[in-house]
């Protein structure tokens, strides 16, 4: 098994009167934030808040890019963008997200894409150059945190960027590496032993079981609890309680990556 990994969740979802998820809780058990940079969820406020926290609690940071699409969260296929201007859009996010970061004093460290814009970009190349390239604009030295093995891992090392290997503790997974859609029955798990027990298996088989049993090799250095799911924060909890148990450390992504070697992140 595994002796350290990170915790990270996807936060600073609300939008302006709106509410989504409990971040302050939520910073108080994951070691990384993947913030919202205004297209799916957040705002400037919600972004400077959700940065101020973590830089409290000393959780450390990333921007968490979408489509352009508040009305769907960030969940609906976008089917019309060129990779062109999706990478134009991806640079705004990410260097609106860094500058604001800055002015609270807690640089990001990391890239994670968002809802149906990751799992797009994880089966497309051209949209995952897209992003690889978008981080590459704004700062080389960022990490992207992606799905090991998929096309956004793979471009992102082509382009010479660090990648940090992200699993789901609350989703399933299709045969083909990629999340299973949220359409399909399954594909959002909601038991929090449920998900701490997959974590573990993950953990000590250092692999991934699909829906229909496949089982993919990879490495791990970061586990994903979505934060606007119900219950997110007792999962969250659960899940980090059973892992200390099991004797696995809880460290920021950032320092995980920065100890191994480069990977692509499937066992070969």
């Amino acid at each position: 098994m595994s002796t350290r990994v990170d915790l990270n969740c996807d936060m600073g979802e609300s939008f302006a009167a709106w509410r989504m998820g409990d971040d302050l809780a939520m910073l108080d058990i994951v070691t990384t934030a993947n913030i919202a940079c205004g297209f799916h969820a957040g705002d400037p406020m919600v972004m400077h808040e959700t940065l101020t926290q973590a830089r409290e609690r000393g959780v450390q940071v990333g921007a968490h890019p979408s489509f352009m699409d508040l009305v769907g969260f960030g969940r609906r296929r976008i089917e019309g963008e060129t990779p062109a201007d999706l990478e134009k859009q991806l640079i705004y996010q990410i260097g609106a997200m860094r500058t604001m970061a800055e002015v609270v004093g807690h640089p990001i460290r990391h890239v994670k894409t968002h809802g149906s814009l990751g799992n797009m970009a994880a089966e497309d190349r051209q949209l995952a150059l897209a992003v690889s390239r978008a981080i590459v604009a704004v700062d080389p030295a960022l990490i992207h945190l992606a799905m090991p093995g998929m096309q956004t891992s793979l471009t992102a090392q082509e382009l010479g960027l660090q990648v940090g290997n992200e699993v789901f503790a609350d989703r399933a997974y299709a045969d083909n590496g990629n999340l299973l859609s949220r359409k399909l029955p399954g594909a959002v798990i909601h038991d929090p032993d449920v998900a701490a027990d997959r974590v573990l298996r993950m953990l000590e088989e250092q692999a991934v079981t699909t829906v229909s049993g496949k089982r993919i090799p990879l490495e791990i250095d970061s586990i994903c609890v979505h934060g606007d799911t119900p219950g997110a924060v007792e999962m969250a909890a659960v899940l980090r309680r059973r892992l200390e148990n099991a004797g696995v450390e809880i460290r920021p992504m950032a320092d995980i990556v920065a100890a191994r070697q480069p990977s692509g992140g499937l066992r070969r």
